[in-house]
C-alpha cells in the first residue's frame, strides 16, 4: 500500500531503506511509499531512495498531478568532487538540487500594479522578481530536494519538504482545487508542454508561416471544445518567441569545434544517449535521440524491422553517420537515431549500442525488433544479435546503388549494362557453389574485358572490399527490395536536405551536422509523420513526402503486370500513366533487377521492380530458402542419428527445438518480405539464371 509508514526512521537509517524503482516510463509521489524523517534539519519530512538515473521521470510525474498540474523549476543546485570528504555524513551528496513548482514560491496575487507604481518592489513571500513570470506566481510552496548520495552515488535520496500545492495559508493556489484558478491558465500546467513545443517549432522549421500555426492551433481547440489544458492557451507571442529563438540559434556554439560539440551536448543531454569526447586513442562519438524519435522507435520498430544506413567516406562529410531507421505501415523510412564519429562506426558499434537499447527498454521493457538490417559488412552481426536479441540481416542497398550508378556512368550500352549487373549479382552469391572470390573476380573481368572504363572503377572503388562482402552474404540472410527501396528514400532526402546543406559550407564541422540533423531534418519527418496521423496540411503534403517505391508499387494493379512463368528472364509492367507505354524488367525477382524507366535509369530502385516483386512471392514463383533448407537438413540428420546418452539426447532435443524456431522464424521474415535467400546449387537450371528471386515457403 501507498502512502506514508507510521514508523519514524532517523537520518543515519537512511541507507537501510529499501531502494524503489516503479515500473513505470514516468512515476509520482503516489508510486513510492514515504518514511519521515525524525529530528534533524529535515525532522517531519518525508523521504525515499530511487535510482539516481530515474530523477527525471521522477520529476516529470510529479508534474503531471491531476489536481494541480506543475512544472518544478531548479531553485538551486550544487555539487561536489569524489574525494572532497574524508567522513561524509550519511546523507552527504555529490550532487544537491532544490526542486520547487513554478507557481512559487513567490506570490504576486495581490500585487496589482497602478499607474506610476514602481514595478521593482519584491513580494513578501519570495526572494523577489522573476523576469517573464510575474503572471504565474501564485505563493505554491511545493517543493523536494534531490541528493546524489556520496557514498552510493547510484542512489538518490529525495526529501520532500511539502508535498502539497498550497500557499502558506495552507489554502490551494493553483490547480482545480483552487477556486480562484477556475477558467485561467492557473488552472493548468504553467507552461506549455514539450509536444506542444515540438510541433509548433517544427512547423516553424518547414516553412509554416506564424499566422497559420495560430490559426490552426485555434481551430484545433474549438474543434475539441474549448480550452482543456495549458497548451490551448497558446498565443501569438509564444509562438513569435519560438520564432525567434529558431532565427537567432547558430549551429557554431563556439570557435572550436570540439568545445561547440560538448556545449550542444550539455544543453541537450536529454537527446544524447551516448557521448565520448576525442582524446588519443579514442574517437568522438555521439549517438542522438530525441524523445519524438524515442516514441517513433518504440511505436514502429517493435515486431518490426530496424535498418542501418551508414554514410561515410563521402568528400561532403568529414564525420562517419549512422542513421537508424523504423518503418511505418506505409514502408516510409523514419530516422530513429543518429550516431556521428571521427572514426570507423563498425569499430565503435559495441560503445554506443547497449546504451541506445537501455534507453529504449527504459522506455518499454517488453520492446523487441524482429530484425535488423545492416548495410556495413564490418558491422560485428554477433554485438547486434546480443544488443537487440534478435536476428540479423543483411541489406545490399548500398551496394546495388554503387554498382547501378556506376555502369550508368561507364558504360553506355544498356544490354551490356544489365549483363554486367547480374553478373555482379553472381559475385556477391560465388561462394554458395564453391567458387571462390578472387576466382569469380577474375571471370568477371576476363568476360567484360572490353567495359575498360566500368572494370577500372570496379578495380578502384570494390576491389578492396568485395571480399568482405561475399563473406557478409555468406553468414548472414539479406533482406528483401522493399527494405532497399525505404532506405533509399531516406537516403535521398539526407542527400538533399542535409549533405547538400554541408556541400555548401567551405568547412566541414560536426556541429554543423548535427544542428542541421535535429533542426530542420528532424522537423521535416515529424510534420510528415503529423500530416498522415492527423490529415490536416494535405495540401502541403507533396512539398515534404517522398513516397518510396514499395508505396508506389502497392498502387499498381496485378493485372498490369506481364510475367510468362516459364521465362523467369524479364517481365513487363504496363505504365499506370500512360497504358499504351509498358517497362521491362530484367532479371524479374531479384536486388539486380533492372528496370528500363527514367526513374531506374538514373540509379534509382523504381515500382516496376518492387510490384514484380511482390508479384512473384504472391504467385510463389520463387526458390526455398537456403537457410531453411540447411537448418531442415540439420534437423533430418539428428532424428535419423539419435545419441544414446540420455544427458547428450536431452542437449539434441533442445537444438531440435531451437532449430524448428529458427525455421519458423526465417519463414515469418520470408512472409513479411524481409528475407531473400539463394537457392543452393541444385536447383533447376531455369531459376538459378535469376541471382535472387523471393523465397517460396515449402
Amino acid at each position: 500500500m501507498k502512502g506514508h509508514k507510521a514508523k519514524m526512521a532517523r537520518m543515519e537509517d537512511i541507507l537501510s531503506l529499501p531502494m524503489q524503482d516503479p515500473p513505470y516510463a514516468e512515476f509520482s509521489a503516489a508510486h513510492i511509499n514515504w518514511v519521515k524523517i525524525e529530528g534533524g534539519r529535515q525532522g517531519g519530512d518525508d523521504i525515499a531512495l530511487i535510482p539516481f538515473s530515474r530523477v527525471d521521470d521522477f520529476v516529470k510525474g510529479e508534474s503531471t498531478n491531476e489536481d494541480c498540474p506543475a512544472s518544478f523549476r531548479v531553485e538551486s543546485r550544487r555539487k561536489r568532487p569524489e574525494g572532497s570528504l574524508n567522513k561524509p555524513r550519511v546523507d552527504g551528496y555529490l550532487e544537491y538540487t532544490l526542486y520547487w513548482c513554478s507557481y512559487g514560491p513567490e506570490d504576486y496575487r495581490d500585487i496589482e500594479p497602478h499607474i506610476g507604481e514602481n514595478s521593482s518592489i519584491k513580494p513578501a513571500s519570495g526572494k523577489g522578481s522573476r523576469p517573464g513570470r510575474r503572471h504565474m506566481m501564485r505563493g505554491c510552496l511545493c517543493h523536494f530536494t534531490v541528493k546524489r548520495l556520496y557514498t552510493r552515488p547510484l542512489l538518490a535520496l529525495i526529501i520532500y519538504n511539502q508535498r502539497n500545492h498550497v500557499d502558506k495559508t495552507g489554502a490551494p493556489c493553483h490547480g482545480i482545487l483552487d477556486q480562484e484558478a477556475v477558467g485561467t491558465r492557473a488552472m493548468y500546467a504553467p507552461r506549455i508542454s514539450e509536444e506542444l513545443r515540438q510541433k509548433v517549432m517544427s512547423m516553424i522549421h518547414v516553412g509554416i508561416s506564424l499566422d497559420t500555426i495560430v490559426q490552426h492551433h485555434v481551430e484545433e481547440v474549438e474543434r475539441h471544445g474549448g480550452p482543456h489544458s495549458r497548451d490551448d492557451f497558446l498565443t501569438r507571442n509564444d509562438v513569435r518567441n519560438m520564432e525567434r529563438l529558431i532565427r537567432n540559434s547558430s549551429h557554431e556554439l563556439h570557435s572550436d569545434d570540439t568545445c561547440s560539440v560538448k556545449i550542444w551536448v550539455q544543453r541537450h543531454h536529454k537527446h544524447v544517449f551516448y557521448f565520448q569526447e576525442s582524446s588519443g586513442s579514442e574517437p568522438f562519438i555521439v549517438g542522438i535521440q530525441t524523445d519524438w524519435q524515442l516514441q517513433q522507435m518504440v511505436r514502429h520498430g517493435h515486431n518490426g524491422p530496424i535498418a542501418s544506413h551508414s554514410a561515410s567516406g563521402s568528400k561532403k562529410l568529414k564525420y562517419a553517420l549512422c542513421s537508424l531507421l523504423a518503418f511505418d505501415l506505409s514502408k516510409n523510412a523514419i530516422p530513429v537515431a543518429w550516431i556521428i564519429t571521427s572514426s570507423s562506426l563498425a569499430q565503435n558499434i559495441h560503445k554506443w549500442m547497449p546504451s541506445l537499447v537501455e534507453r529504449i527498454r527504459g522506455k518499454d521493457t517488453r520492446w523487441k525488433p524482429n530484425a535488423v538490417l545492416v548495410d556495413d559488412p564490418l558491422f560485428e552481426a554477433s554485438v547486434i544479435r546480443e544488443a537487440f536479441q534478435c536476428r540479423v540481416l543483411s541489406s545490399l542497398w548500398h551496394v546495388r546503388r554503387s554498382w547501378l550508378k556506376g555502369l550508368l556512368k561507364y558504360c553506355n550500352n544498356f544490354d551490356v549494362q544489365r549483363e554486367i549487373f547480374k553478373h555482379l549479382g553472381r559475385i556477391l552469391y560465388c561462394t554458395r557453389n564453391g567458387s571462390s572470390t578472387a576466382d569469380a573476380v577474375e571471370e568477371f573481368m576476363q568476360i567484360y574485358i572490353d567495359q575498360s572504363a566500368f572494370i577500372d572503377y570496379f578495380r578502384r572503388e570494390w576491389l578492396p572490399k568485395i571480399e568482405s562482402w561475399v563473406n557478409r552474404v555468406r553468414t548472414l540472410p539479406v533482406a528483401g527490395l522493399e527494405s532497399y527501396a525505404s532506405v533509399e528514400t531516406y537516403h535521398l532526402r539526407l542527400k538533399t536536405r542535409v549533405l547538400s546543406l554541408l556541400q555548401a559550407n567551405s568547412y566541414q564541422r560536426a556541429d554543423l551536422l548535427i544542428h542541421a540533423l535535429t533542426t530542420q531534418f528532424h522537423s521535416f519527418y515529424w510534420f510528415d509523420q503529423y500530416i498522415v496521423e492527423t490529415r490536416y496540411f494535405e495540401n502541403l503534403r507533396d512539398r515534404f513526402s517522398l513516397t518510396n517505391a514499395w508505396y508506389q508499387a502497392m498502387q499498381i494493379r496485378d493485372i498490369d503486370v506481364l510475367l510468362d512463368e516459364e521465362n523467369l528472364q524479364f517481365a513487363k509492367v504496363i505504365s499506370q500513366a500512360d497504358t499504351s507505354v509498358a517497362y521491362t524488367i530484367w532479371n524479374p525477382g531479384s536486388e539486380f533487377a533492372l528496370c528500363d524507366c527514367s526513374w531506374s535509369m538514373v540509379g534509382n530502385m523504381c515500382k516496376h521492380t518492387i510490384k514484380i516483386a511482390i508479384f512473384c512471392r504472391s504467385r510463389q514463383i520463387a526458390r526455398p530458402l537456403l537457410s531453411a533448407q540447411v537448418c531442415r537438413q540439420t534437423l533430418l540428420n539428428l532424428l535419423q542419428n539419435l545419441p544414446d546418452d540420455p544427458l547428450v539426447l536431452e542437449y539434441a532435443i533442445s537444438h531440435l527445438t531451437r532449430i524448428q524456431q529458427d525455421i519458423k522464424s526465417l519463414e515469418d521474415l520470408s512472409n513479411s518480405g524481409l528475407l531473400l535467400q539463394p537457392l543452393s546449387s541444385g536447383t533447376n537450371s531455369v531459376l538459378t539464371d535469376n541471382i535472387q528471386p523471393f523465397p517460396r515457403i515449402s
